[in-house]
């Protein structure tokens, strides 16, 4: 039976932060919003993870963690892991080979270019990028069907699913 990879860029950030590196920057004021709000559309559309990985950097936390609280997920139930962080392709699928094979649906939660090259590696020509050439910018969420086995991800493995933005969410606030 095929799984659901449910991916998600971590939400708008503050560049104008006295953080003392890019791991420890946090969230803008339109980030802070946006996440709970996402988790929150994610509730409403049965979209419940039955495990999630995260980057450990500052913005990823401060988006996987209200996220999660809204679909009633402990943050001990989060998977740290510092691989996540600024991750390439190769890297996110070692990631995702270590999910349990009983898990039916996956959120990993990270940071582009990463994400947008997981998509687009899974998904091929589905993963088009629109217009604005942002595939997943910040707090949006990729829906992608993959194969039963988490660690055999090969090239257009995956089928797009669809793309939740968080301004797809305002008519829905």
């Amino acid at each position: 039976m095929p799984k659901q990879l449910m991916i998600l860029r971590h939400a708008k950030s503050d560049w104008n932060t006295d953080a003392a590196s890019d791991f420890e920057r946090p969230l803008a004021g339109r980030g802070i919003k946006d996440a709970p709000r996402m988790g929150s559309w994610m509730g409403r559309h049965g979209l419940q993870p039955e495990y999630v990985i995260s980057s450990p950097a500052l913005r990823a936390w401060q988006t996987v963690v209200p996220v999660c609280r809204k679909l009633g997920i402990a943050e001990t139930d989060i998977h740290w892991d510092g691989r996540a962080y600024l991750a390439d392709v190769e890297s996110l699928l070692e990631v995702l080979a270590e999910c349990p094979g009983g898990a039916g649906s996956v959120l990993l939660v990270g940071h582009n270019p990463g994400l947008e090259e997981l998509v687009e590696h899974l998904c091929g020509d589905d993963a088009a990028r629109p217009a604005d050439g942002k595939l997943l910018p910040t707090a949006t969420l990729a829906r992608i069907t993959v194969p039963d086995d988490w660690t055999g991800l090969p090239p257009d493995s995956g089928s797009l699913v669809g793309i939740t933005r968080p301004r797809d969410l305002k008519a829905e606030a």
